[in-house]
Protein backbone atom coordinates (compact mmCIF):
# COMPACT_ATOMS: atom_id res chain seq x y z
CA UNK A 1 0.00 0.00 0.00
CA UNK A 2 2.77 2.21 0.99
CA UNK A 3 4.42 1.40 -2.63
CA UNK A 4 1.05 2.28 -4.32
CA UNK A 5 0.82 5.56 -2.28
CA UNK A 6 4.24 6.59 -3.49
CA UNK A 7 3.79 6.36 -7.39
CA UNK A 8 0.25 8.05 -7.05
CA UNK A 9 2.31 11.11 -5.30
CA UNK A 10 5.00 10.81 -8.22
CA UNK A 11 2.38 10.58 -10.56
CA UNK A 12 0.54 13.90 -9.23
CA UNK A 13 3.83 15.71 -8.81
CA UNK A 14 4.60 14.67 -12.46
CA UNK A 15 1.06 15.97 -13.69
CA UNK A 16 0.23 18.98 -11.32
CA UNK A 17 4.01 20.78 -11.89
CA UNK A 18 4.47 23.49 -14.64
CA UNK A 19 0.48 24.28 -13.89
CA UNK A 20 1.47 27.83 -13.25
CA UNK A 21 0.04 29.78 -15.42
CA UNK A 22 2.24 33.05 -16.95
CA UNK A 23 1.34 36.57 -15.30
CA UNK A 24 1.87 38.14 -18.93
CA UNK A 25 -0.82 39.34 -20.54
CA UNK A 26 -2.03 37.02 -23.34
CA UNK A 27 -4.43 37.97 -26.31
CA UNK A 28 -5.31 35.80 -29.75
CA UNK A 29 -6.22 37.15 -32.96
CA UNK A 30 -8.83 36.52 -35.40
CA UNK A 31 -7.86 33.38 -37.93
CA UNK A 32 -6.79 34.46 -41.34
CA UNK A 33 -6.02 32.47 -44.43
CA UNK A 34 -2.46 32.22 -46.00
CA UNK A 35 -2.17 33.48 -49.21
CA UNK A 36 1.47 31.28 -49.94
CA UNK A 37 1.03 27.05 -49.09
CA UNK A 38 4.31 25.91 -47.53
CA UNK A 39 5.40 29.82 -46.73
CA UNK A 40 8.48 29.75 -44.75
CA UNK A 41 8.16 32.41 -42.18
CA UNK A 42 11.38 34.96 -42.82
CA UNK A 43 10.97 37.70 -41.14
CA UNK A 44 8.09 39.66 -38.19
CA UNK A 45 8.32 43.03 -37.11
CA UNK A 46 5.94 45.33 -35.43
CA UNK A 47 6.40 49.03 -35.11
CA UNK A 48 5.54 52.05 -32.98
CA UNK A 49 2.10 52.73 -34.41
CA UNK A 50 1.17 48.99 -33.51
CA UNK A 51 1.26 47.56 -37.21
CA UNK A 52 2.75 44.59 -37.39
CA UNK A 53 4.62 43.25 -40.92
CA UNK A 54 5.51 39.75 -41.77
CA UNK A 55 7.86 38.48 -44.82
CA UNK A 56 6.96 35.27 -46.36
CA UNK A 57 8.93 32.84 -48.41
CA UNK A 58 6.95 30.61 -50.92
CA UNK A 59 8.10 28.19 -53.73
CA UNK A 60 7.55 31.32 -56.51
CA UNK A 61 6.59 34.14 -54.57
CA UNK A 62 7.37 36.48 -51.54
CA UNK A 63 4.63 37.56 -49.49
CA UNK A 64 4.30 40.44 -47.35
CA UNK A 65 1.23 40.65 -45.07
CA UNK A 66 0.83 44.07 -42.93
CA UNK A 67 -1.79 43.83 -39.62
CA UNK A 68 -3.42 46.39 -37.28
CA UNK A 69 -2.86 46.63 -33.46
CA UNK A 70 -5.59 43.93 -33.02
CA UNK A 71 -3.65 41.65 -35.86
CA UNK A 72 -6.29 42.02 -38.55
CA UNK A 73 -4.93 41.96 -41.85
CA UNK A 74 -4.59 45.36 -43.66
CA UNK A 75 -2.64 44.36 -46.59
CA UNK A 76 -0.88 41.77 -48.50
CA UNK A 77 1.33 42.20 -51.44
CA UNK A 78 2.90 38.76 -53.18
CA UNK A 79 5.93 39.69 -55.05
CA UNK A 80 7.45 37.51 -57.75
CA UNK A 81 10.22 35.63 -57.20
CA UNK A 82 13.24 34.92 -59.77
CA UNK A 83 14.44 30.84 -59.91
CA UNK A 84 17.55 31.77 -58.17
CA UNK A 85 16.86 34.75 -55.73
CA UNK A 86 16.86 33.73 -52.09
CA UNK A 87 16.43 35.02 -48.51
CA UNK A 88 19.98 36.56 -47.27
CA UNK A 89 18.97 38.98 -44.22
CA UNK A 90 16.64 41.77 -42.63
CA UNK A 91 16.60 44.74 -40.95
CA UNK A 92 13.86 47.24 -39.44
CA UNK A 93 13.95 50.59 -37.90
CA UNK A 94 10.78 52.90 -36.87
CA UNK A 95 8.13 51.65 -38.79
CA UNK A 96 10.06 50.57 -41.75
CA UNK A 97 11.21 46.45 -42.39
CA UNK A 98 13.97 45.91 -45.19
CA UNK A 99 14.31 42.25 -46.81
CA UNK A 100 17.41 42.04 -48.90
CA UNK A 101 17.70 38.74 -51.18
CA UNK A 102 19.94 37.72 -53.96
CA UNK A 103 19.60 36.80 -57.37
CA UNK A 104 22.25 34.96 -59.21
CA UNK A 105 21.26 35.29 -63.10
CA UNK A 106 24.53 33.97 -64.01
CA UNK A 107 27.41 31.50 -62.17
CA UNK A 108 29.42 34.30 -61.45
CA UNK A 109 26.87 37.67 -61.31
CA UNK A 110 25.19 38.24 -58.16
CA UNK A 111 22.02 40.72 -57.60
CA UNK A 112 21.18 41.99 -54.37
CA UNK A 113 17.57 43.08 -54.05
CA UNK A 114 15.97 45.25 -51.09
CA UNK A 115 12.50 44.75 -50.44
CA UNK A 116 10.99 47.61 -48.13
CA UNK A 117 7.78 47.75 -46.70
CA UNK A 118 6.85 50.68 -44.96
CA UNK A 119 4.19 50.52 -42.09
CA UNK A 120 2.90 54.01 -42.20
CA UNK A 121 2.01 54.15 -45.47
CA UNK A 122 1.13 50.84 -45.82
CA UNK A 123 2.90 50.62 -49.07
CA UNK A 124 5.71 47.95 -50.21
CA UNK A 125 8.74 48.59 -52.89
CA UNK A 126 11.72 47.05 -54.11
CA UNK A 127 14.96 48.08 -55.53
CA UNK A 128 18.29 47.11 -56.77
CA UNK A 129 21.30 48.03 -53.85
CA UNK A 130 23.97 46.83 -56.12
CA UNK A 131 25.30 44.39 -58.22
CA UNK A 132 28.34 42.11 -57.78
CA UNK A 133 30.56 39.29 -59.40
CA UNK A 134 31.67 36.14 -57.65
CA UNK A 135 34.22 33.64 -58.70
CA UNK A 136 33.00 29.89 -59.39
CA UNK A 137 29.54 30.41 -57.81
CA UNK A 138 31.41 31.45 -54.19
CA UNK A 139 28.74 32.90 -51.80
CA UNK A 140 28.43 36.38 -51.49
CA UNK A 141 27.34 35.64 -47.81
CA UNK A 142 29.89 33.15 -46.46
CA UNK A 143 28.10 32.65 -43.19
CA UNK A 144 25.05 31.66 -44.06
CA UNK A 145 23.65 30.26 -40.38
CA UNK A 146 24.44 33.86 -39.07
CA UNK A 147 22.99 35.89 -41.77
CA UNK A 148 21.97 38.43 -39.88
CA UNK A 149 25.37 39.32 -38.85
CA UNK A 150 25.84 40.57 -42.30
CA UNK A 151 23.22 43.28 -42.06
CA UNK A 152 23.22 46.07 -39.46
CA UNK A 153 21.72 49.42 -38.86
CA UNK A 154 22.62 52.66 -37.01
CA UNK A 155 21.17 53.22 -33.79
CA UNK A 156 19.56 56.82 -34.79
CA UNK A 157 18.19 54.50 -37.85
CA UNK A 158 20.09 56.74 -40.49
CA UNK A 159 22.41 54.30 -41.86
CA UNK A 160 22.31 50.60 -42.93
CA UNK A 161 25.60 48.46 -43.93
CA UNK A 162 25.95 45.33 -45.44
CA UNK A 163 28.99 43.15 -45.17
CA UNK A 164 30.06 40.56 -47.63
CA UNK A 165 32.87 37.50 -48.73
CA UNK A 166 34.35 38.38 -51.85
CA UNK A 167 37.25 35.63 -51.96
CA UNK A 168 39.17 35.35 -54.92
CA UNK A 169 41.46 32.58 -56.38
CA UNK A 170 44.40 34.00 -54.85
CA UNK A 171 42.96 36.58 -52.48
CA UNK A 172 41.24 36.72 -49.73
CA UNK A 173 38.54 40.06 -49.65
CA UNK A 174 35.99 41.17 -47.68
CA UNK A 175 33.78 44.55 -48.81
CA UNK A 176 31.16 46.44 -46.32
CA UNK A 177 29.31 48.94 -47.79
CA UNK A 178 27.10 51.82 -45.68
CA UNK A 179 24.03 53.42 -47.47
CA UNK A 180 21.69 56.12 -46.58
CA UNK A 181 18.10 54.29 -45.29
CA UNK A 182 16.24 57.01 -46.66
CA UNK A 183 17.41 57.20 -50.01
CA UNK A 184 19.49 54.11 -49.84
CA UNK A 185 21.99 55.77 -51.65
CA UNK A 186 26.01 54.15 -51.44
CA UNK A 187 27.75 56.04 -48.99
CA UNK A 188 30.83 54.43 -49.56
CA UNK A 189 32.37 51.30 -49.96
CA UNK A 190 35.46 49.40 -48.35
CA UNK A 191 37.47 46.82 -49.03
CA UNK A 192 39.15 45.40 -45.77
CA UNK A 193 41.53 42.33 -44.20
CA UNK A 194 42.84 41.71 -48.20
CA UNK A 195 45.25 39.34 -48.18
CA UNK A 196 46.77 36.49 -50.36
CA UNK A 197 48.00 34.38 -47.06
CA UNK A 198 46.31 35.35 -44.15
CA UNK A 199 42.42 34.48 -43.89
CA UNK A 200 39.44 36.17 -41.87
CA UNK A 201 36.00 35.05 -41.10
CA UNK A 202 33.48 37.16 -40.14
CA UNK A 203 31.35 37.33 -37.02
CA UNK A 204 29.06 40.40 -36.24
CA UNK A 205 28.40 44.10 -38.09
CA UNK A 206 27.81 46.98 -36.39
CA UNK A 207 27.01 51.14 -37.70
CA UNK A 208 27.45 53.50 -35.58
CA UNK A 209 25.02 56.83 -35.97
CA UNK A 210 28.43 58.61 -37.75
CA UNK A 211 27.98 55.97 -40.83
CA UNK A 212 31.23 53.91 -39.05
CA UNK A 213 31.41 50.41 -39.66
CA UNK A 214 32.71 47.44 -37.34
CA UNK A 215 33.16 43.82 -38.42
CA UNK A 216 34.58 41.58 -35.76
CA UNK A 217 35.86 38.44 -36.88
CA UNK A 218 39.01 35.41 -36.56
CA UNK A 219 42.19 36.24 -38.76
CA UNK A 220 43.79 32.67 -39.05
CA UNK A 221 47.70 33.04 -38.19
CA UNK A 222 48.27 29.88 -40.75
CA UNK A 223 47.09 31.15 -43.56
CA UNK A 224 43.64 29.07 -44.11
CA UNK A 225 41.24 28.02 -41.95
CA UNK A 226 41.89 25.01 -39.50
CA UNK A 227 38.36 23.82 -39.06
CA UNK A 228 39.32 20.31 -37.23
CA UNK A 229 42.02 22.09 -34.88
CA UNK A 230 40.10 20.95 -31.66
CA UNK A 231 43.23 20.97 -29.06
CA UNK A 232 46.15 23.45 -28.97
CA UNK A 233 46.86 26.99 -28.76
CA UNK A 234 44.37 28.76 -30.84
CA UNK A 235 45.94 29.00 -34.42
CA UNK A 236 43.99 32.77 -34.77
CA UNK A 237 43.08 35.82 -33.11
CA UNK A 238 40.34 38.04 -32.91
CA UNK A 239 40.32 41.55 -35.34
CA UNK A 240 37.80 44.30 -34.84
CA UNK A 241 37.52 46.59 -37.97
CA UNK A 242 36.75 50.07 -37.70
CA UNK A 243 35.33 50.81 -41.86
CA UNK A 244 34.93 54.71 -42.20
CA UNK A 245 34.47 56.29 -45.52
CA UNK A 246 37.87 57.64 -45.78
CA UNK A 247 39.80 54.90 -44.14
CA UNK A 248 40.21 51.22 -42.27
CA UNK A 249 41.58 50.69 -39.01
CA UNK A 250 41.90 47.71 -37.19
CA UNK A 251 42.63 46.33 -33.49
CA UNK A 252 43.87 42.93 -32.84
CA UNK A 253 42.47 41.17 -29.90
CA UNK A 254 45.12 38.52 -29.13
CA UNK A 255 44.56 35.65 -27.37
CA UNK A 256 46.83 33.63 -24.90
CA UNK A 257 45.11 29.50 -24.95
CA UNK A 258 41.76 30.78 -24.86
CA UNK A 259 39.63 29.50 -27.76
CA UNK A 260 36.23 31.45 -28.38
CA UNK A 261 34.07 30.23 -30.98
CA UNK A 262 32.78 33.61 -32.18
CA UNK A 263 32.11 36.88 -30.72
CA UNK A 264 29.01 39.60 -30.76
CA UNK A 265 28.72 43.17 -30.36
CA UNK A 266 26.61 45.28 -28.28
CA UNK A 267 26.56 48.61 -27.78
CA UNK A 268 25.65 50.28 -24.33
CA UNK A 269 26.62 53.24 -22.94
CA UNK A 270 28.43 54.52 -26.15
CA UNK A 271 30.74 51.56 -25.93
CA UNK A 272 31.08 48.55 -27.37
CA UNK A 273 31.02 44.94 -25.96
CA UNK A 274 32.46 42.66 -28.04
CA UNK A 275 31.11 38.87 -26.22
CA UNK A 276 31.23 35.60 -26.12
CA UNK A 277 32.46 31.98 -24.65
CA UNK A 278 36.02 30.82 -24.12
CA UNK A 279 37.28 27.96 -23.33
CA UNK A 280 40.71 26.22 -22.49
CA UNK A 281 40.72 23.37 -25.20
CA UNK A 282 39.02 23.92 -28.15
CA UNK A 283 35.89 25.97 -29.50
CA UNK A 284 33.27 23.73 -29.16
CA UNK A 285 33.77 23.61 -25.20
CA UNK A 286 32.52 26.23 -22.51
CA UNK A 287 34.18 27.04 -19.28
CA UNK A 288 33.38 30.86 -19.31
CA UNK A 289 32.10 34.09 -20.44
CA UNK A 290 34.52 36.63 -22.16
CA UNK A 291 34.11 40.38 -22.42
CA UNK A 292 36.42 43.21 -24.42
CA UNK A 293 35.13 46.39 -23.80
CA UNK A 294 36.13 48.67 -26.93
CA UNK A 295 37.00 52.89 -26.76
CA UNK A 296 35.69 53.04 -30.29
CA UNK A 297 37.55 56.86 -30.44
CA UNK A 298 40.59 55.40 -30.25
CA UNK A 299 39.80 51.97 -31.36
CA UNK A 300 41.64 50.24 -28.09
CA UNK A 301 40.82 47.62 -25.34
CA UNK A 302 39.53 49.58 -22.61
CA UNK A 303 38.95 46.48 -20.38
CA UNK A 304 39.19 43.21 -21.20
CA UNK A 305 36.94 40.72 -18.69
CA UNK A 306 36.27 36.79 -18.04
CA UNK A 307 33.98 34.82 -15.56
CA UNK A 308 33.87 31.75 -15.28
CA UNK A 309 30.34 29.76 -16.03
CA UNK A 310 28.42 30.59 -12.34
CA UNK A 311 27.90 27.17 -10.54
CA UNK A 312 24.60 27.53 -10.58
CA UNK A 313 24.69 26.59 -14.67
CA UNK A 314 25.80 23.63 -13.59
CA UNK A 315 23.61 22.82 -10.68
CA UNK A 316 20.30 23.53 -12.98
CA UNK A 317 21.40 21.13 -15.94
CA UNK A 318 23.23 18.38 -13.61
CA UNK A 319 22.14 18.72 -9.93
CA UNK A 320 24.20 19.91 -7.33
CA UNK A 321 26.64 16.75 -6.40
CA UNK A 322 27.69 16.18 -10.53
CA UNK A 323 27.58 20.06 -10.71
CA UNK A 324 30.32 20.19 -7.80
CA UNK A 325 32.02 17.10 -9.08
CA UNK A 326 32.19 19.44 -12.66
CA UNK A 327 33.65 22.11 -10.71
CA UNK A 328 36.68 19.99 -9.00
CA UNK A 329 37.08 18.31 -12.55
CA UNK A 330 37.54 21.58 -14.35
CA UNK A 331 35.02 20.00 -16.83
CA UNK A 332 33.86 22.13 -19.64
CA UNK A 333 30.37 22.22 -21.24
CA UNK A 334 30.00 21.21 -25.09
CA UNK A 335 28.43 22.43 -28.18
CA UNK A 336 26.44 25.96 -27.08
CA UNK A 337 25.87 28.53 -29.35
CA UNK A 338 25.34 31.88 -28.63
CA UNK A 339 21.43 32.76 -30.17
CA UNK A 340 20.77 35.75 -28.51
CA UNK A 341 22.42 39.01 -27.02
CA UNK A 342 20.30 41.10 -25.58
CA UNK A 343 20.62 45.05 -23.76
CA UNK A 344 18.08 46.06 -21.33
CA UNK A 345 17.21 49.67 -20.47
CA UNK A 346 19.82 49.32 -17.71
CA UNK A 347 22.63 48.66 -19.97
CA UNK A 348 22.91 44.84 -18.78
CA UNK A 349 23.82 42.47 -21.73
CA UNK A 350 21.69 39.28 -21.79
CA UNK A 351 23.15 36.25 -23.32
CA UNK A 352 21.48 33.16 -24.34
CA UNK A 353 22.70 30.42 -26.12
CA UNK A 354 21.43 26.55 -27.27
CA UNK A 355 23.48 23.63 -27.49
CA UNK A 356 23.24 22.27 -30.80
CA UNK A 357 24.76 19.16 -32.45
CA UNK A 358 23.58 16.69 -35.11
CA UNK A 359 23.69 12.86 -35.31
CA UNK A 360 23.38 9.92 -37.33
CA UNK A 361 22.33 6.51 -37.16
CA UNK A 362 21.67 3.45 -39.84
CA UNK A 363 18.27 2.40 -39.31
CA UNK A 364 15.97 -0.06 -40.93
CA UNK A 365 13.79 0.82 -43.99
CA UNK A 366 11.48 -1.72 -43.75
CA UNK A 367 12.75 -3.31 -46.97
CA UNK A 368 15.36 -5.46 -45.76
CA UNK A 369 18.22 -2.78 -45.86
CA UNK A 370 19.34 0.53 -43.90
CA UNK A 371 19.10 4.22 -44.91
CA UNK A 372 21.20 6.84 -42.97
CA UNK A 373 19.30 9.32 -40.03
CA UNK A 374 20.06 12.37 -39.45
CA UNK A 375 18.71 14.20 -36.39
CA UNK A 376 19.08 17.40 -35.39
CA UNK A 377 19.54 18.16 -31.48
CA UNK A 378 18.49 21.74 -29.71
CA UNK A 379 18.87 21.01 -26.29
CA UNK A 380 19.85 22.79 -23.03
CA UNK A 381 20.21 26.33 -23.07
CA UNK A 382 22.40 28.28 -20.98
CA UNK A 383 21.37 32.48 -19.78
CA UNK A 384 23.92 34.96 -18.84
CA UNK A 385 23.25 38.42 -16.94
CA UNK A 386 26.07 40.56 -17.35
CA UNK A 387 25.86 44.28 -15.55
CA UNK A 388 26.56 47.14 -17.74
CA UNK A 389 30.04 47.39 -16.17
CA UNK A 390 30.81 43.89 -18.31
CA UNK A 391 31.03 42.00 -14.91
CA UNK A 392 28.79 39.17 -14.11
CA UNK A 393 25.82 39.30 -12.52
CA UNK A 394 24.17 35.81 -12.73
CA UNK A 395 23.90 32.65 -14.78
CA UNK A 396 21.12 29.89 -15.23
CA UNK A 397 20.25 27.05 -17.36
CA UNK A 398 17.60 25.34 -18.76
CA UNK A 399 17.57 21.32 -19.03
CA UNK A 400 16.08 20.87 -22.30
CA UNK A 401 15.81 18.20 -25.10
CA UNK A 402 14.01 18.84 -28.81
CA UNK A 403 14.65 17.92 -32.61
CA UNK A 404 13.66 21.36 -33.47
CA UNK A 405 14.10 25.25 -33.30
CA UNK A 406 11.65 25.97 -30.76
CA UNK A 407 12.62 29.06 -28.33
CA UNK A 408 13.13 32.55 -28.12
CA UNK A 409 13.66 35.71 -25.89
CA UNK A 410 12.56 38.77 -24.43
CA UNK A 411 12.49 41.14 -22.18
CA UNK A 412 9.57 42.93 -20.06
CA UNK A 413 9.95 45.38 -17.75
CA UNK A 414 14.02 44.56 -17.99
CA UNK A 415 12.59 40.94 -16.90
CA UNK A 416 14.14 38.49 -19.28
CA UNK A 417 11.09 35.37 -20.57
CA UNK A 418 12.10 32.47 -22.39
CA UNK A 419 9.20 30.99 -24.77
CA UNK A 420 9.20 27.59 -26.17
CA UNK A 421 7.11 24.57 -26.90
CA UNK A 422 7.34 21.43 -25.04
CA UNK A 423 5.65 18.21 -23.05
CA UNK A 424 2.37 18.55 -21.77
CA UNK A 425 3.46 18.22 -17.96
CA UNK A 426 7.15 19.32 -17.05
CA UNK A 427 9.00 17.02 -14.79
CA UNK A 428 10.48 17.79 -11.58
CA UNK A 429 13.10 15.39 -10.48
CA UNK A 430 13.98 14.62 -7.02
CA UNK A 431 16.71 17.27 -6.40
CA UNK A 432 14.36 20.06 -7.91
CA UNK A 433 15.26 20.43 -11.60
CA UNK A 434 12.89 20.87 -13.96
CA UNK A 435 13.26 18.96 -17.28
CA UNK A 436 11.61 20.80 -20.29
CA UNK A 437 10.73 17.51 -22.57
CA UNK A 438 7.92 16.20 -24.62
CA UNK A 439 7.91 12.51 -24.25
CA UNK A 440 6.93 10.02 -26.98
CA UNK A 441 3.08 10.59 -27.87
CA UNK A 442 2.73 13.06 -25.14
CA UNK A 443 0.64 16.43 -25.93
CA UNK A 444 2.46 19.47 -25.76
CA UNK A 445 1.94 22.85 -24.25
CA UNK A 446 3.26 26.37 -24.62
CA UNK A 447 5.54 27.53 -21.52
CA UNK A 448 7.03 30.99 -20.16
CA UNK A 449 10.27 30.49 -18.39
CA UNK A 450 10.54 33.79 -16.72
CA UNK A 451 13.29 35.41 -14.75
CA UNK A 452 13.49 38.27 -12.55
CA UNK A 453 16.63 40.53 -12.72
CA UNK A 454 17.92 38.73 -9.44
CA UNK A 455 17.80 35.57 -11.63
CA UNK A 456 15.39 33.78 -9.60
CA UNK A 457 13.47 31.38 -12.30
CA UNK A 458 9.80 30.06 -12.51
CA UNK A 459 8.44 27.53 -15.10
CA UNK A 460 5.06 28.97 -16.45
CA UNK A 461 2.31 27.26 -18.46
CA UNK A 462 0.75 29.69 -20.92
CA UNK A 463 -1.83 27.03 -22.78
CA UNK A 464 -2.01 23.47 -23.35
CA UNK A 465 -1.44 23.52 -27.16
CA UNK A 466 -4.49 20.41 -27.68
CA UNK A 467 -7.14 22.59 -29.84
CA UNK A 468 -5.75 25.71 -29.09
CA UNK A 469 -3.05 26.08 -32.18
CA UNK A 470 0.20 25.55 -31.97
CA UNK A 471 2.05 29.24 -32.06
CA UNK A 472 5.91 29.16 -32.46
CA UNK A 473 7.86 31.11 -30.70
CA UNK A 474 11.12 30.80 -32.91
CA UNK A 475 9.66 32.99 -35.69
CA UNK A 476 8.23 35.76 -32.70
CA UNK A 477 9.19 39.55 -32.59
CA UNK A 478 8.98 41.65 -29.47
CA UNK A 479 8.27 45.93 -29.81
CA UNK A 480 9.25 46.89 -26.57
CA UNK A 481 7.22 45.12 -24.13
CA UNK A 482 5.09 43.15 -26.42
CA UNK A 483 5.79 39.67 -27.77
CA UNK A 484 4.44 38.78 -31.08
CA UNK A 485 3.98 34.84 -32.12
CA UNK A 486 1.74 33.29 -34.77
CA UNK A 487 0.91 29.84 -35.49
CA UNK A 488 1.39 27.05 -38.07
CA UNK A 489 -1.20 26.19 -41.29
CA UNK A 490 -2.89 27.92 -43.84
CA UNK A 491 -5.43 29.49 -41.16
CA UNK A 492 -3.24 31.23 -39.30
CA UNK A 493 -3.29 33.15 -36.02
CA UNK A 494 -1.36 35.39 -33.62
CA UNK A 495 -1.19 35.29 -29.64
CA UNK A 496 -0.13 38.49 -28.31
CA UNK A 497 2.15 38.67 -24.49
CA UNK A 498 2.83 41.57 -22.91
Amino acid sequence: MKSLLTVFSLFIIVIGYGQNTTNLSVSISDEYKDKTKAAKVLSIHSGENGITAIAKDGKKDYVFDLFDQDLNLLHSEVVPKENNEYFVGDLFYGNTMKVFTVDAPKRDERVIYCHTVDLDTKSYEYSVIFETTVEKKQALFGSRRDHRTNFAVSPNGKFFAIATDDIRKNLNSYTIRVFDVETEKLLYKQSYQQSDTRFYTHNDLFVDNDANAYSVGKLYQNGTRQIKLLSGDPNYDFVLNKVSADKVTDLLIQLDDEHIQNLHIEETNSQLHLVGFYSDFNVVRLKGICNFIIDTEALSILDSKSHLLPNQVYQDLYGENRAERFSKNDKELLRFTVDHTITDSQGNIYIVAEKFYITTSYVNNGAGGMSMQTVYHYDDIIIIKLLEDGNLDWGRSILKKDQVPSYNAFLKNDELHILLNSGKNLNEKNDGRTKVKKNFLEATALYDIAYTQNGEVSYNKIQDNNNNGFYQPFYGTQQVDRFIMMSGGRWQQFMILE
